[in-house]
């Protein structure tokens, strides 16, 4: 029997807390599912940021029998040597280890490289692995900055190297379906798209006092190019995400994810305009920076979209979390990392009212994309084929780039009116200086 719709709505606000998290094997299992490859079929690659998505990058990576873990770099040093064991343990032959990237780059015997640093260090890291003949697998967002994403899409282009970004949505079966009806029109003209990421989960990041680094850790290197401050434990490992400094909070965060998927099925990418308002108001004394709670208006070319996030909330947009909602004049398409489902408008024909679009069965999700997303690029590595990848640079950089416009109309609190072919914003000194990346500490922005 089909479902209600009602009976689905309640489904997914019960799996709330759980949704679209990531499940991968544990370690003994991903070690008993690899077989027995030749050194020289392997894909030999290294992980840059060696805790959470980089971590599970890495894991999904190795559910491949054809690829092998040869090195790891990350600034703290019990991570690294926690991490070593983990990878001997699935591969049963240790990495060599790293604190400093550069290092880690200098070795031939790398073919391809995993991102999963902060933020604020993807740029750098991309660029100089691509320049040292590494393909590049980078945690999303793809930058810190639009400055920062238009360099990196010119330093793939130069050393003409595979670069996939991990928006791994791209490569989720039931996006696809749901991608190819938006497309098809039976949901008539789509005048309105919103975007939503409501955290319930996040509670107050509390204030905590600045202290010495932990043992092990190189924390001049951890901040880079970002602002010299004291170390504190709120902006290190997962919280970095909400000050400014490393990332842009839930915009980036959870945005590039749903934003490009939005983008891409609406064949758009880039807005006329963008205005945002919010802040600090579910916690306003807790220690993180990012607005907790934001809304963003997009112009395109016939559509509006809609972007909204929220911390210490569950209760989304059509009783789910996150996800993305097309609204057409026939129906509205409702979408997340859980399945899909169409909501028809009605007319009245003869007396009678009847749905304008047929009222299918609601759809579900099929598989761990993740690992999905790290074939397809292992694929088109040894393909040498950039055309195969699900989210190549370039797709990476539109949805980066349209989070970050966001954030810089919330940060000017105005209207902000986008010049495509300048690639700038129109008559607003403010905004178009908040596109730039600023370094610091010594470092500088990479030359291409």
């Amino acid at each position: 029997m089909k479902p209600t719709r009602r009976h689905f709505l309640r489904q997914s606000a019960l799996a709330a807390t759980g949704a679209g998290l990531i499940s991968l094997p544990t370690l003994e299992a991903i070690a008993s599912q690899r077989k027995r490859i030749s050194p020289n079929d392997k894909l030999q690659v290294g992980l840059i940021g060696c805790n959470g998505m980089g971590w599970s990058d890495l894991r999904s990576h190795l559910l491949q029998s054809d690829v092998q873990c040869v090195a790891l770099a990350d600034v703290d040093q019990s991570v690294l040597d926690k991490r070593s064991a983990d990878v001997e343990a699935m591969q049963h032959t240790k990495p060599q280890l790293y604190k400093d990237y550069r290092k880690l780059l200098e070795n031939k015997d790398i073919d391809a490289v995993i991102i999963g640093t902060p933020d604020h260090w993807h740029c750098m890291a991309m660029i100089d692995s691509v320049a040292a003949g590494k393909h590049v697998y980078v945690e999303k967002p793809l930058a810190n900055s639009i400055e920062e994403c238009n360099l990196m899409l010119a330093a793939a282009k130069k050393y003409n190297k595979i670069v996939q970004v991990g928006q791994w949505q791209r490569s989720g079966s039931h996006y696809e379906k749901a991608i190819e009806y938006i497309r098809s029109g039976k949901l008539g003209n789509i005048r309105l798209v919103k975007v939503w990421a409501y955290q319930g989960w996040m509670n107050p990041v509390p204030v905590r006092p600045d202290s010495a680094p932990p043992a092990g850790v190189d924390y001049d290197m951890w901040l880079g190019p970002a602002p010299k401050r004291p170390f504190n434990p709120n902006r290190f490992h997962f919280n970095f995400r909400w000050f400014w400094d490393y990332a842009g909070g839930l915009m980036t965060d959870w945005g590039v994810h749903e934003i490009d998927i939005a983008l891409y099925a609406m064949n758009a990418k880039a807005p006329k305009s963008v205005m945002a308002s919010g802040g600090k108001l579910a916690y306003p004394d807790d220690a993180s920076e990012t607005p907790d709670t934001l809304q963003a208006v997009y112009e395109y070319d016939g559509f509006n979209m809609l972007w909204e996030h929220a911390t210490g909330i569950d209760g989304g947009n059509y009783g789910r979390t996150e996800g993305i909602a097309f609204i057409g004049n026939n129906a509205t398409l409702v979408l997340n990392r859980d399945g899909w489902s169409i909501l028809p408008e009605t007319e009245t024909k003869n007396g009678i009212k009847v749905y304008k679009v047929e009222d299918i069965p609601d759809q579900t999700r099929n598989g761990e994309y993740l690992n999905e997303h790290t074939k397809n690029f292992v694929q088109a590595v040894k393909a040498n084929n950039p055309k195969l990848l699900k989210c190549g640079i370039e797709t990476g950089s539109i949805a980066a780039i349209n989070a970050h416009m966001g954030n810089i109309a919330y940060k000017t609190g105005r209207k902000v009116y986008w010049d495509t072919a300048a690639k700038g914003f129109k008559n607003d000194p403010q905004a178009n200086a908040l596109i730039a990346a600023h370094y610091h500490n010594g470092w500088k922005l990479p030359v291409v």
